[in-house]
């Protein structure tokens, strides 16, 4: 079986699609694509990462989009206007440039700045977002399991069985999961921490590279016990990193 995993798009909608053609030339035939979710937020053009996912969904890919904690805010947004998120602990809103909402927004052609009233963005969010995109985000599926391998956006509670995890969890956790050593029931593939480069930590693997800092998107492949980058040139081993303890 060949995964093939995407990291945080952050709105890099050219990135994105540089990391597809790169899957397309590697050439596994039948072979699932996950996303690891944070589709939308601080980059150019959120609103053409959701057309070519919603795009390719609709016609039949064998792929998978996660939920992200961005794509969970933007979903809470147009579902009631909330701009707060009781996990983000420096209490900055969704609509504040580090967090990147109003980048997506603007993707939409809203004109929102950090002045623009609340209320308002939210009428025009609703009437500017498609349904796709809004069914798109609603339904999105909080990790993908697929024998050895467990998907997710953050990364799991450790100890915790997989149905009694949280979404707070699945979306927003870094410690203790971040700092644990200890073998996981399955190899972890997350995002959501930025990194500068996708690191094989053993019993995790970090695939957020900092797309949504205008650092390259990332595509890993998983076969078996083996671990690779796509780059321009085609695979690369991603070796566990030395002295981590394996799965």
């Amino acid at each position: 079986m060949t995964l093939y995993v995407i990291g945080d798009i952050h709105g890099q909608d050219a990135m994105l699609d540089t990391a597809l053609d790169r899957i397309e030339r590697d050439g596994v035939p039948g072979a699932e694509v996950i996303f690891l979710g944070d589709y939308v937020d601080r980059g150019p053009d959120s609103r053409a990462v959701l057309d070519c996912l919603t795009t390719g969904l609709s016609e039949g890919r064998n792929w998978t989009c996660l939920r992200g904690n961005h794509d969970h805010m933007f979903h809470a947004f147009l579902e009631n206007g909330a701009l707060a998120d009781d996990n983000i602990k420096s209490g900055l809103l969704w609509t504040h440039y580090r967090l990147g909402g109003l980048d997506t927004l603007r993707s939409y052609g809203i004109d929102a700045d950090e002045y623009s009233d609340p209320e308002d963005l939210h009428r025009q969010a609703k009437e500017a977002v498609p349904a796709a995109h809004r069914d798109f985000l609603a339904g999105l599926p909080l990790f993908a399991e697929r024998g050895d391998v467990l998907c997710v956006h953050a990364g799991i509670r450790p100890g915790v069985a997989l149905p009694e995890q949280v979404i707070d969890d699945l979306i927003w956790i870094r410690d203790p999961f971040l700092e644990t050593k200890d073998p996981h029931p399955w190899l972890v593939v997350h995002g959501h921490t930025a990194i500068k480069r996708p690191t094989h930590y053993g019993n995790r693997i970090n695939m957020d590279a900092g797309a949504g800092y205008d650092r390259p998107l990332k595509v890993g492949v998983i076969e078996g016990d083996a671990v690779f980058l796509l780059e321009d040139k085609g695979r690369v081993a991603l070796p566990v990193t030395p002295g981590a303890r394996r799965r």
